[in-house]
């Protein structure tokens, strides 16, 4: 990984400040399936706040025009306002239509994507959502160089450019799921720092991004990409890579978990049962209940033996984890199992 990369992950972006106030735009303009909303003109402003998504803010810089001048040394004429950037309305991806010439799309998409117009930037990421969506097989070719641009558009200080770039990820690893892991670094990385950020709106957006990538990619593969980011300085990047972690480890079924070694997965969970959050703990406690049942039916402990202490959970834990270690694990494993909790496929506990 780059070291440019790692900084990224070690340093969180401070929290953008929000603005309770809003404004409605003057008209609007469709962008291929977004609506662009000039805001009204305000007077004696430099900045004005735009309403995002239902809730959020976006501070905005304005133009400022004189709203009046004076000619000839006397008259005074007025011949403008302040105008403000513009609104972005994000599409769901159930919602996004076909475009409507593919070739010209593909034709225009890495330019858009490359433009310094940041209005052509956000209908170039939809263009590439709705290609996903449609045209999958016709986009697979650029791929290499398209999540390059998708990434930098992800750090964009605009948060309607960055939250389109998160929701062109969601829809490019439904789309794309295993052809997806000699790209996924830059993407892994953008993800978790936007889901570990203070502004709700594009935290959210990050968290499903992430869904998506752990019910998507097979576990296999993508179990290794997370497995470095639970030892990362920024606790909130470990939290989310823990959760992501624990929800893909079901999905590799019992054979799966043998496979990539029981062992290893068991010491994984210790080490987050400490973690300074409670989600990272939490997904630590998920996993040691999904390993505990693994493990009892590869070993069948139903059946009695001559030695069943010899195959018993208890036993396993002493073998491949620290005394501290091993009496957290089985204080919770035990505890949980006698409280009747059971894991569930989206990592929560229920009764």
């Amino acid at each position: 990984m780059s070291g440019n990369a790692l900084r990224d992950l070690n340093t969180l972006p401070a929290p953008e400040r929000k603005n309770d106030s809003s404004s409605k735009g003057s008209f609007t303009k469709p962008c291929n399936g977004n609506t662009i909303e000039n805001v009204e003109a305000q007077q004696m402003k430099s900045l004005a706040s735009v309403q995002i998504n239902g809730g959020e803010a976006e501070n905005v810089q304005l133009k400022k025009i004189p709203a009046s001048i004076q000619i000839n040394g006397g008259e005074t004429v007025n011949v403008g306002a302040e105008v403000a950037n513009s609104e972005v309305e994000y599409i769901e991806s159930e919602n996004l239509s076909d475009v409507e010439d593919v070739d010209t799309c593909l034709k225009n998409l890495l330019p858009g994507l490359d433009s310094k117009d940041w209005i052509l930037v956000v209908e170039a990421l939809n263009n590439v959502r709705q290609l996903s969506i449609f045209h999958k097989e016709r986009m697979q070719s650029i791929l290499s160089d398209l999540i390059p641009l998708v990434v930098r558009s992800m750090k964009n200080p605009r948060s309607a450019v960055c939250k389109t770039a998160i929701m062109t990820s969601t829809d490019i690893f439904n789309a794309y799921n295993d052809d997806l892991i000699d790209s996924l670094d830059p993407l892994l990385v953008q993800l978790l720092l936007k889901s570990s950020q203070d502004k709700r709106f594009i935290c959210e957006a990050a968290v499903r991004a992430l869904e998506a990538m752990t019910t998507s990619v097979s576990p296999m593969l993508l179990l290794p990409k997370l497995q470095p980011y639970l030892k990362n300085r920024n606790p909130r990047i470990r939290a989310k890579a823990s959760m992501c972690f624990s929800h893909c480890v079901p999905r590799l079924g019992v054979e799966g978990i043998k496979e990539y070694g029981i062992d290893k997965l068991i010491q994984v969970a210790a080490s987050q049962l400490s973690d300074q959050l409670p989600e990272s703990r939490e997904a630590a406690r998920s996993l040691l209940l999904e390993l505990q049942n693994v493990y009892e039916k590869s070993h069948n402990l139903s059946t009695v033996s001559e030695h069943p202490e010899m195959d018993s959970w208890e036993n396993f834990c002493l073998s491949k984890l620290s005394p501290l270690s091993e009496q957290a694990v089985l204080r919770v494993t035990t505890n949980l199992t006698r409280e009747g909790l059971v894991i569930v496929p989206n990592g929560e506990f229920r009764t």
